[in-house]
């Protein structure tokens, strides 16, 4: 496997991430953000950032599928969350939960969350990158 993840001693315990990504492989996939949009282009969960968060991450999927990875590849992932407030996070897990029974599992990686007053497009609430390594 050419990702592996670990929490060093003296760092404080993550919830649903890991802090350091030790990566070896010569195939470096970069994906660009991924939001909400379905297949057609349609937005998936109006309002609902639990949906959209699961939609994001499924888009994410494809990606790496589409590269010749998984989620296990994952090396590092940066969120963008409009008007973040902690109670958001749930949301994004409950989304992450139904990507995990879909599809088998999440990436738990070096995970990166910057709260951004506005994305792209009126209506999206998250957009989420990936960088992932091949052996």
């Amino acid at each position: 496997m050419p990702v592996t993840t670990l929490n060093p001693p003296g760092v404080a315990e993550p919830q649903g991430f890991m802090h350091v990504a030790v990566t070896e492989g010569s195939r470096t996939i970069y994906l660009a953000g991924q939001v909400s949009r379905d297949e057609n282009g349609e937005l998936v969960g109006a309002g609902d950032l639990a949906a959209q968060a699961e939609q994001a991450l499924m888009n994410v999927h494809a990606c790496l599928e589409a590269a010749g990875a998984t989620f296990a590849d994952v090396a590092k992932t940066t969120m963008y969350v409009v008007d973040w407030d902690e109670s958001k996070l749930e949301q994004i897990f409950a989304g992450a939960v139904k990507v995990a029974e879909r599809v088998g599992s999440v990436p738990v990686v070096p995970v990166t969350l910057i709260p951004v007053p506005k994305l792209v497009e009126d209506g999206l609430l998250i957009e989420i990158d990936s960088t992932a390594v091949l052996a």
